[in-house]
């Protein structure tokens, strides 16, 4: 792999909708939804979300340090799900749609753990930042049926709903990382 290539896993809620906020930035070469963070090989949709295999639903995406930074992925996932609301985001409720960081490397730790003291020390959201950073260890891509979700479905009532106001408030606020 190019030495600037660098993976990315991040929890922020549903995986459907965190895959479609970072599929189209610039640098991004590959976003997979799957499940980390627990302790169950080879989980499935069904037993994660019964909320017992400790998985969460995250992305796995690979990055061109070179075009993107770790840094402005953490800026995209921060401001694109509330990291206040422990294990939830919306209606999607259980330690499976908590916010996370899986840290890849020591630089990515030490960044993560410095935004989210820096976002509460500077109280950018009412409540304190509960994102969970953790050490990588094993991802299990989702079914196929996950992957694309939003392309491949945009007309759903969900993507409609939740997926699409996500990706505009990306455009206002990103607009200069999207491809």
């Amino acid at each position: 792999m190019n030495k600037n290539i660098q993976s990315a896993i991040f929890a922020g809620g549903c995986f459907w909708c965190t895959e479609a906020v970072f599929q189209d930035l610039k640098g991004v070469i590959s976003v997979l939804p799957g499940y980390t963070g627990g302790n169950m090989d080879n989980p499935t949709y069904e037993r994660v979300s019964g909320g017992n295999t400790g998985h969460a639903e995250a992305i796995k995406i690979d990055f061109d340090q070179d075009i993107i930074s770790f840094d402005d992925l953490l800026s995209v996932f921060f401001n694109t799900h509330d990291p206040t609301t422990l294990n939830r985001q919306g209606n999607d409720v259980g330690t499976q749609y908590r916010s996370a960081i899986f840290y890849t490397n020591e630089e990515q730790k030490i960044k993560a753990e410095n935004i989210i003291k820096e976002l509460n020390d500077n109280k950018a959201y009412d409540k304190p930042v509960v994102t969970e950073v953790k050490k990588f260890e094993k991802f299990f891509e989702a079914e196929d049926y996950h992957k694309n979700y939003y392309k491949n479905n945009k007309e759903a009532g969900y993507c409609q709903i939740i997926i699409a106001p996500k990706l505009e408030k990306l455009q206002k606020r990103f607009n200069n990382l999207i491809k």
